[in-house]
């Protein structure tokens, strides 16, 4: 009896591997010939038969279902997800076939990345990009392009964790570019290394060397920063701003975004010094003069907030709104004055001061109206500044002018309400 049993289980064994091998053959053939959805189907039908597998056929089992998932480049992302973990779990027996393979995934996802931002959809550029750094976790350039593209649409929150992972990896993205000059066309060209001493060696390319290109950590701090700013999360902004200049102590760009969150935050002298400094660096600039206009203005300082309209005026001889601010700088003088007048009785010394009053606002006026006249000959469609002017024409007793901008007040109306 108990041999009869022996025979029976051996014979049992025996078909269970007969089934396994048939069934694996099966989508083994059906994946050369690129019948995927019939190799699936075998692999389902080996996969119940598993648990008697050894483990040399189990391997085979996983490297071929990885194939079979990944479909030759036809996978969905999921797909690929589920390839890449059966591959994982046949590594040890198909080390080099699952590599080739592997190469040919990242291979796959990156054509497929490149087509998208072709098409400028850079949201799904973006996550395959992603995807071909994450099968080998290796060519970390890849997660840099995936932070890149997602910057692209907008989608920051993708592009900031993608970001923190490059910091804390260290990358840097320097790499050692070979290059020579072309002596048919004058000009440097970038080549592989290979390349550019056969070029040499031929002699159509002369003045051969070697460079590092430059680092991309300053811009991935910036941009980690500039998410933050855009988030809203102004303290995580401010830090890592400071990080950021560390690294790209001249970029002005980075001191203007600094300067900005401050203002966000209310640290109005912090945000000052800031634009001072921004300044020092590129004195020819308009909109920074203009900008150190506003927050002396902001902060009380007429005379130091004309200085600096003045200066934006001569640097940018059209800067429309440096002509509005400074009007608006004299006009505001106009307060004190009206309220002065409003509290003047009747008497002798009263009516003289009065008078006194009058003379000084009206002076203001004929001050604020050539940057209002020449704020609209820049804007000739500026209805504000038109209005203002128009009612200045109309104190100092100027009807032909008054008249004249008030029809052109009345079209400018006209036009906006159509």
């Amino acid at each position: 009896m108990k041999k009869q049993l022996v025979i029976a289980l051996a014979f049992s064994i025996s078909a269970f591997s007969f089934a396994q091998k048939k069934e694996l053959k099966s989508a083994e053939k059906a994946i050369k010939s690129n019948n995927f959805a019939e190799a699936k189907a075998a692999l389902n039908l080996a996969e119940g038969l598993m648990s008697s597998m050894d483990e040399k056929t189990k391997a085979k089992y996983y490297y071929l279902k990885g194939q079979a998932l990944y479909a030759n480049g036809a996978a969905s992302m999921e797909d690929i997800d589920a390839s890449l973990m059966n591959l994982n779990k046949a590594k040890g027996t198909y080390k080099s076939e699952i590599a080739a393979l592997e190469q040919n995934i990242v291979n796959g996802l990156l054509q497929k990345g490149n087509d998208a931002y072709g098409k400028k959809d850079y949201s799904i550029a973006s996550k395959f990009f992603e995807k071909s750094y994450r099968v080998k976790e290796k060519d970390t350039i890849y997660l840099y392009y995936a932070a890149a593209t997602a910057v692209n649409v907008q989608e920051y929150d993708r592009a900031l964790k993608i970001y923190e992972e490059l910091k804390a990896l260290g990358y840097t993205g320097i790499e050692k570019q070979y290059f020579a000059t072309n002596k048919e066309t004058g000009k440097e060209e970038v080549l592989d290394k290979t390349t550019r001493d056969l070029y040499v060696k031929a002699k159509s390319h002369i003045k051969p060397g070697e460079r590092n290109t430059e680092s991309k950590k300053p811009e991935i701090v910036k941009n980690i920063a500039l998410i933050y700013v855009s988030n809203g999360d102004n303290e995580k902004a401010i830090a890592a701003m400071k990080e950021a200049r560390a690294e790209s102590p001249d970029d002005i760009n980075l001191i203007l975004s600094e300067a900005n969150v401050h203002f966000k935050m209310g640290n109005t002298e912090e945000f000052k010094k800031l634009l001072k400094k921004a300044t020092e660096m590129d004195p020819e600039n308009a909109e920074l003069q203009y900008n150190l206009g506003v927050i002396s203005a902001d902060s009380d300082q007429p005379e130091e907030a004309k200085e600096h309209y003045l200066k934006a005026i001569e640097l940018d001889p059209n800067y429309i709104n440096a002509y509005i601010n400074m009007s608006a700088l004299v006009l505001g003088k106009e307060e004190a004055i009206i309220k002065e007048m409003n509290g003047l009785g009747t008497s002798k010394a009263d009516d003289k001061r009065y008078d006194e009053l009058r003379a000084k606002r009206q002076d203001l006026y004929k001050e604020a109206t050539p940057y209002l006249t020449k704020a609209i000959e820049i804007d000739p469609n500026n209805i504000n500044a038109s209005k203002t002017l128009m009612n200045i024409y109309s104190i100092l007793g100027e009807t032909d002018k008054y008249k004249s901008l008030k029809d052109k007040v009345a079209n400018l109306e006209a036009a906006a309400q159509n």
